[in-house]
């Protein structure tokens, strides 16, 4: 077993709070994902009403920030500025990486990273604000890349 990747029960419960943050504040319909540290899928929900490419979306948002160990906040300003390393970076991981803000470092106490939240649906400024909100909420540190 890996040490520090995040459990099914703690990515559940991120996934099913991030859906409940977005219906509270009157958002759009969004899409979650929790990665493990490997990358992986821990858990996925798409809420009623959300598009069909939303699960590509939030998955690319949480794996660019895995594959980088960057939050999705750095990795669009690093997009900006250099854009050619991005967009090889991009390449190299088969276009898996989606550089905007939605892509969630989930850190551990000790500050070691366990997986990464993807979320997709509305605004990625708002698919972050919930993001935030769930990781904090089951006593985790949220890293966006500020």
């Amino acid at each position: 077993m890996f040490a520090h990747s995040i459990s099914l029960a703690v990515a559940e419960k991120i996934v099913d709070e991030v859906l409940r943050q977005g219906r509270e504040r009157g958002f759009q319909p969004l899409t979650v994902v929790v990665l493990d540290d490997g990358g992986h899928i821990k858990a996925l929900k798409r809420d009623d009403g959300a598009s069909i490419m939303r699960p590509e979306i939030c998955m690319g948002k949480a794996w660019g920030a895995l594959a980088l160990g960057f939050g999705g906040r750095e990795l669009a300003r690093r997009a900006d500025k250099m854009s050619m390393f991005m967009n090889a970076a991009s390449d190299l991981a088969g276009g898996k990486m989606v550089p905007v803000p939605g892509g969630i470092l989930i850190k551990d106490g000790k500050g070691t990273i366990v997986g990464a939240v993807g979320i997709t649906g509305d605004t990625s400024d708002n698919d972050e604000i919930c993001g935030v909100e769930a990781v904090k909420a089951v006593g985790l540190t949220p890293d966006v890349g500020d």
